[in-house]
């Protein structure tokens, strides 16, 4: 029976403990490599990483597996996620890792992979891979010994494609704009990005040494950013996360705009521009002020569970292209295959200048909903979907909101707790509505 190391996002832990230790790295860049030998004479892999002390660990041990298994590596050191996507696919190779762990601490680290069309894998692909790692490791000959390579210049085509996603007749001139990667993976990409766009850049958080990645910076640590665009009197500025993936964003009074509100923008600027947009998706947690101003502009929204790996799942099924959550996961498939922090603030940023407005403007009339999320804690080994009492509320509650709100109730993954969200256009009603369903819920 083979253990399931892969959560919704890769292989992630702290370092040194379970999965993530340079042993276990070995074995499983073997397993992979052994898995994408079964299928390709010479695969060549591509592994980036994020600027983690442990990523030089795990990177070793990753390509001695590849290596010993007869896989080629190519190396591009420091890159954020989206760029190992989109160079595993524009080169043509076989797969692509990622060493990252996101917006975690510098103690946590971990793994994912991209296929040779820069998506994620699917699940079958993870399961062909565990079953492999229970097997005995199957060395190839002196002979038939991977090769390894350092990518020259990976940055610099990943700046290049960037760049590309933004319109030719725009620019960024003008604009002053505070950039903060987190002291991690974009340190070295994203101010230059924006500064050859045509934007006067200041920097923050692009200083790693290796322990301060998401320490007081980037999309997760955002009041950093706020004081910069104020004491810099900066147009914008945008943060991303360690793996710079996520995106938010600030504007020039200082108002944070999360990514339930960017994906509105998204959308509307690709309408404005007379393009088809059949619906976007967003997750259970997207605030409902977007879905009812996406809906008045006759596009359709779905609802996806938590996590940019869902939103993708939901948009292939439906050959859809935009998406995202509240967290700044952004996703627009006619741009890249994945969510790419720099890619989502350029797009945003393309519509301030192609509109001629502020963010502001440009989200005059979307106010989110006020939320209130309760946690109830659970008696032992009590079913909470069998609560009849919580039942009757839930529905006296959701005819008192009508189509003003709406209600979230779902069970926490990692502690015996209750989630219970209640969304309304009034404050006041969505905390009375939340205390009532959390005082049915203990009952």
């Amino acid at each position: 029976m083979s253990r399931n190391y892969f959560g919704t996002d890769g292989i992630r832990g702290t370092v040194g403990q379970g999965a993530i230790t340079a042993d276990f790295m070995l074995r499983i860049g073997h397993a992979v490599g052994r898995v994408l030998r079964a299928s390709e004479t010479r695969p060549t892999v591509l592994i980036g990483k994020d600027t983690r002390i442990s990523g030089y660990m795990i990177e070793s041990a990753l390509e001695a597996g590849f290596t010993s298994a007869g896989v080629d590596v190519l190396m591009t050191g420091p890159l954020p996620t989206p760029g190992v996507a989109y160079m595993t696919r524009a080169l043509r190779l076989s797969l692509g890792v990622v060493i990252s762990a996101s917006h975690n601490p510098f103690e946590d680290n971990g793994i994912k992979f991209f296929s040779a069309r820069g998506e994620k894998l699917p699940d079958a692909w993870e399961q062909q891979v565990e079953a492999e790692l229970e097997k005995p490791a199957q060395w190839v000959d002196s002979a038939r010994l991977g090769k390894v390579r350092k990518l020259e210049d990976a940055r610099g085509r990943y700046i290049e494609f960037c760049k590309s996603t933004f319109s030719n007749e725009l620019s960024l001139k003008g604009l002053k704009i505070v950039v903060d990667a987190a002291h991690g993976a974009a340190s070295r990409v994203a101010p230059n990005v924006f500064h050859e766009l045509g934007a006067e850049v200041i920097e923050i958080g692009c200083s790693p040494d290796g322990l301060n990645i998401n320490a007081g910076f980037g999309a997760t640590a955002p009041a950093a950013l706020v004081a910069a665009v104020k004491e810099h009197d900066a147009d914008y500025g945008v943060a991303l996360d360690g793996d710079a993936d996520r995106l938010q964003l600030v504007d020039s009074a200082g108002r944070l705009y999360n990514g339930d509100e960017l994906l509105f923008v998204m959308v509307a600027d690709r309408l404005a521009q007379a393009q088809s947009v059949p619906g976007a998706v967003g997750t259970l947690m997207t605030n409902m002020a977007v879905e009812v101003a996406l809906k008045e502009r006759g596009i359709a929204f779905v609802r996806a569970k938590v996590g940019d790996r869902y939103i993708l799942e939901e948009l292939a099924a439906r050959g859809w292209q935009l998406g995202g959550e509240g967290s700044g996961h952004l996703l627009a498939l006619d741009k890249h295959t994945t969510g790419d922090g720099i890619v989502s603030a350029l797009q945003i940023l393309q519509a301030v200048r192609r509109s001629g407005k502020s963010l502001a403007e440009l989200l005059h009339g979307v106010t989110l909903f006020p939320q209130t999320l309760i946690n109830v804690r659970l008696a032992e080994g009590s079913d909470w979907k069998k609560n009849a009492s919580l039942a009757a509320m839930q529905e006296r509650v959701t005819r008192e909101l009508g189509g003003d709100g709406r209600i979230l109730i779902r069970a926490s993954g990692t502690e015996p707790v209750l989630r219970v969200m209640v969304e309304a256009r009034d404050a006041g009603m969505a905390r009375r509505c939340a205390e009532q369903l959390s005082e049915a819920a203990r009952g």
